[in-house]
């Protein structure tokens, strides 16, 4: 090496941006990019999570357990009571974005439900209803390997009627849309039954009747809180087309032969004095809660004064602890 090469061998090569700078901005670009991506992902799963609308499915999966413990009159193995809610959770699912699909016109139109993800565009309708078949071949698929048959035709009939029966055929012509669409809310507890015995029996059929008439007053008040919404969408749910006196009143006829399904149970499957003290004074208090809804209502109050949402919120608890008590009660010694 020459001087000359030698003199100049430390020095930076010329350029307007120094090498480090470059190498730093792009690392920052990649990361900025990594972020977004990221995002992309977690918002598109999340828009099929929401899809399946995980809060139903919390609330059906609660009388499953306790209706398998009843079915067996103990615990059933952990395998099948594990297999039961997962094919519970994805039939429920599917059945949920089904519904979804065919309700995202209205769902556009009801500011309760315009951000679901149809409504919004987050998925288009060819990706939902592909989700949504492909949710409902697994869970039959699911139950007719894992668990058994009559699961799985149990499974069927539950999809069946909350899409076509409810959704496609009841939801947009009939105030009693939610009487008889609800039979497919009540379904888990005859898919519990039968992934533990094969069959069904009286004491599901009680079971079973116990969501039936549970299903108005718990839903109609929620139908109170947003009924204009469902005006808007023209869904003629019956607080939309009678005043809430008449949803009242049938409120507390239904809470009344819900009270009494829930003690034909006591002899048929021959529960302890502890469920049926639990049954009787749940019953009386949720039964109250509408029969105070209904004084407010025949006085004039309306909107928060008439304490409907007091009601949905009462439901909840009732239904989450008579099952836990029909659970707890299996285990008595006496």
């Amino acid at each position: 090496m020459d001087s000359a090469s030698a003199a100049t061998a430390g020095t930076p090569a010329p350029g307007p941006v120094p090498a480090v700078e470059e190498s730093g901005d792009v690392r920052e670009g990649l990361a900025n990019y990594d972020r977004r991506a990221g995002g992309r992902v977690r918002r598109r799963v999340g828009a099929y999570v929401a899809l399946t609308k995980p809060r139903v499915i919390e609330l059906l999966l609660v009388t499953t357990v306790p209706t398998m413990i009843l079915a067996e009159r103990g615990w059933p193995s952990v395998g099948l009571m594990l297999a039961t809610l997962v094919g519970g959770a994805l039939a429920a699912g599917s059945a949920n974005a089904f519904n979804m699909y065919l309700d995202r016109d209205i769902d556009k139109l009801m500011n309760r439900t315009r951000r679901r993800p149809l409504a919004t565009g987050e998925i288009s309708p060819r990706a939902g209803l592909v989700f949504s078949w492909v949710l409902c071949g697994v869970s039959l698929a699911w139950f007719a390997l894992v668990v058994n048959l009559a699961a799985m035709w149990l499974t069927a009939a539950a999809i069946a009627i909350y899409v076509v029966g409810y959704t496609m055929i009841l939801k947009r012509r009939t105030p009693q849309n939610i009487v008889w669409g609800g039979i497919a809310g009540c379904m888990p507890v005859f898919i519990g039954w039968a992934s533990v015995t094969g069959g069904l029996s009286w004491s599901a059929l009680a079971l079973f009747g116990v969501i039936f008439f549970w299903t108005p007053p718990h839903y109609w008040p929620l139908s109170i809180k947003f009924k204009r919404d469902y005006a808007a969408a023209d869904v003629p749910m019956l607080p939309v087309v009678s005043d809430d006196r008449r949803v009242a009143a049938e409120m507390v006829g239904y809470a009344l032969a819900m009270i009494a399904c829930s003690l034909v149970l006591v002899p048929l499957a021959g529960m302890t004095w502890v469920y049926t003290a639990v049954a009787g004074g749940l019953g009386a208090w949720f039964l109250a809660s509408t029969i105070l809804m209904l004084r407010r209502a025949k006085q004039g109050a309306t909107g928060k004064r008439l304490g409907a949402m007091k009601v949905f919120h009462a439901s909840i608890t009732y239904l989450s602890v008579l099952f836990l008590a029909v659970a707890v009660d299996v285990f008595l010694p006496f």
